[in-house]
């Protein structure tokens, strides 16, 4: 087997892999010889990656759905094993925040965090961990945490990182005497759409701090941010902002490792913090 192809044979899940971290593993695995299947929201984004993996030489297939349903999370990982007859790979990426203070946010946006970041999360490794047991794969559930986990005081959104973190060791614990092993990746800032809820009027500063033309640009919240957008982002502020593939080469090879090397926590963040 070449270096370049070390996946080849096996099985990865990706779940948010519409965009930003999520499309850059999934064709990261796919380049690597991995069959991948994405889950996400936007099929259309997703079929173009399937295209690039199928180019590169592996094979994909792209399918909606909901993290937040338990039935439609569960299913995802089914279709993987319906597929190839295995699960090698599970990568829990999709995530979202709602900025803002806690006296005045939305408790729907709560919910909303609370099922997309922990409870999709646990249905999402309960149902790898049971597929990798049945074929007995030397399997890797990674799940995308945040930086934000790090930080005693960092809102909604980082208490569900905080929860992430204990779920992953608590789960590494469990599965310490099985050949499953659990990967906790803490990016820090990415040029991703991760900032798609932030108010129209900081992500204009933001956009505007880096030279880009804001009255191009239509910020609605909830949407996601232009491609262009975010490249010349992460082009613009490369010390601030690094690339979704960064991540990608991080999740890449944690999962690479002899059976015997257990990449527990990986931190992924840009030389200087991003401050507005």
């Amino acid at each position: 087997m070449s270096p370049d192809k070390a996946l080849a044979g096996r099985t990865a899940v990706v779940t948010g892999a519409s965009s930003g971290i999520g499309r850059a593993v999934a064709e990261a695995l796919g380049g690597a010889g991995a069959h991948v299947v994405l889950g996400g929201r936007t099929l259309g984004a997703m079929e173009e990656s399937v295209a690039r993996i199928a180019a590169a030489g592996a094979t994909a297939e792209a399918h909606v759905h909901d993290v937040r349903d338990v039935g439609q999370a569960r299913a995802l990982v089914e279709r993987a094993v319906t597929s190839t007859g295995r699960l090698d790979i599970m990568v829990n990426n999709a995530g979202v925040s709602f900025p803002g203070s806690i006296v005045d946010a939305d408790p729907e946006q709560w919910r909303t965090m609370l099922e997309t970041n922990v409870l999709a999360l646990l249905v999402g490794s309960q149902a790898a961990v049971r597929a990798m047991r049945a074929c007995g794969a030397e399997g890797h559930v990674v799940n995308v945490s945040s930086v934000a986990a790090l930080q005693p005081a960092s809102g909604v959104y980082g208490a569900t990182k905080h929860a992430v973190n204990c779920i992953n060791e608590s789960l590494r614990r469990e599965l310490v005497d099985e050949p499953i092993q659990v990967v906790t990746v803490m990016p820090g800032a990415i040029a991703t759409s991760f900032a798609r809820n932030f108010d129209p009027a900081v992500l204009e500063l933001m956009v505007s701090s880096m030279g880009g033309d804001t009255a191009a640009t239509n910020f609605t919240p909830g949407q996601r941010l232009p491609d262009e957008v975010l490249v010349q982002a992460q082009k613009s502020m490369s010390d601030h902002l690094c690339a979704p593939e960064d991540v990608a080469q991080a999740v890449l090879w944690a999962v690479t490792r002899p059976a015997g090397v257990h990449v527990a926590e990986v931190v992924v963040r840009p030389k200087k913090d991003l401050s507005l």
